[in-house]
């Protein structure tokens, strides 16, 4: 009956910690909204070949002041590299010249691909992980709550990147822990190895920012924001706050899993020394580095695949090409997280041998 009461508890502490959060959040002033464009969503109808590389698209809107009206627009796909092939029933956006009256398409409607998988996500969490998983899955809405309300409106209004993503982490860890393992010894311990490594990492972002000389400019995303924003914005910071903010997950799953495996070594033996509690924990926490760190590389080396294709493709020596800022942002930022992974084992097993030797498991 009493089985879960301690993740209800951890469940329950999410309540206050998202009002806390919902207070307290910084306002932050958006860029000015272009007020003589609009997008729409829309439905192609019906497709006419012009030529060979140009598309005469009826669209039928499917909102806005001239929802059910068609329009057409004309698709130019002379550019192979940009050439998108439309069929009849495409859900699509359209970008909408108040100004001038033309309309042309912006992209793809992705909305209902995303929120199917979205909800296949969720479903396969609750189905494999039952009442557990209805921790995990509100932890996840509370981290991506603070994201939004703490984290990118501080670095928006021109706190440093790394200390907003230092200060969220410092409400996501305890909430997001706690909704999925429950208020208890374990996901203490945890969260105090975690918050140790962050601050770690924290510090070695900090040198790692004048010592690489980044700029934090090497991405053509940054071209989208307001001019305002780009003020503010320490675009230094901002390299390695993303990070130490991609690491959170990591540690959750590390740091839960090494004081787990010294929790068992104890319960299995109770007289167990200090020292050889701690080699045990490790031996297991040293597979558990490798296999971590080679994931950390390859979820890193998914992402960035177009631009790991420079290194094949550059004319340049691999010493010089992997200078190039762009390419050096992924290497710091994968080094970065791996010393983070790396670190945070000996240091929660370090944590929990210490509680767990003094105390009955």
């Amino acid at each position: 009956m009493f089985k879960n009461v301690d993740k209800i508890i951890g469940i329950l502490i999410l309540i206050p910690l998202t009002i806390l959060v919902f207070l307290f959040s910084p306002k932050v002033i958006h860029g000015s909204k272009d007020e003589n464009k609009e997008f729409l969503k829309a439905e192609i109808v019906s497709i006419s070949n012009m030529s060979e590389n140009i598309q005469n698209l009826e669209l039928k809107l499917m909102e806005g002041e001239k929802k059910g009206s068609k329009v057409v627009v004309e698709e130019d796909n002379s550019n192979r590299l940009s050439k998108r092939n439309f069929e009849k029933d495409d859900k699509v956006i359209v970008s909408h010249d108040l100004k001038q009256g033309v309309y042309y398409i912006s992209d793809y409607d992705r909305t209902k691909v995303l929120f199917v998988l979205f909800l296949i996500f969720i479903g396969s969490i609750l189905v494999v992980t039952g009442w557990r998983g209805i921790g995990a899955v509100l932890g996840l809405g509370f981290s991506f709550f603070v994201l939004f309300k703490i984290i990118l409106p501080f670095i928006l209004g021109g706190i440093n990147p790394v200390w907003a993503v230092i200060a969220g982490s410092a409400l996501i860890v305890p909430g997001s822990y706690f909704a999925s393992h429950g208020l208890n010894k374990k996901t203490l311990i945890a969260i105090v190895g975690a918050m140790v490594i962050l601050g770690i990492i924290g510090s070695v972002a900090f040198l790692l920012i004048d010592f690489g000389n980044l700029t934090g400019l090497a991405t053509e995303n940054v071209s989208y924001l307001s001019v305002g924003a780009i003020e503010k914005i320490d675009f230094r910071g901002l390299v390695l706050a993303g990070v130490i903010l991609s690491m959170l997950g990591v540690l959750d799953d590390v740091a839960i899993s090494q004081v787990s495996i010294v929790q068992q070594l104890k319960q299995a033996k109770e007289k167990i020394k200090f020292g050889e509690l701690y080699r045990r924990s490790m031996s297991v926490g040293e597979d558990h580095i490798a296999s971590m760190v080679n994931t950390l590389v390859l979820v890193y080396a998914g992402a960035s695949l177009p631009l790991l294709l420079l290194f094949v493709d550059y004319a340049e020596p691999f010493l010089k090409t992997i200078t190039i800022e762009v390419i050096a942002e992924e290497v710091i930022r994968t080094m970065v997280g791996s010393i983070g992974l790396v670190l945070v084992v000996p240091v929660t097993t370090l944590l929990a041998v210490f509680y767990y030797s003094k105390k009955k498991a």
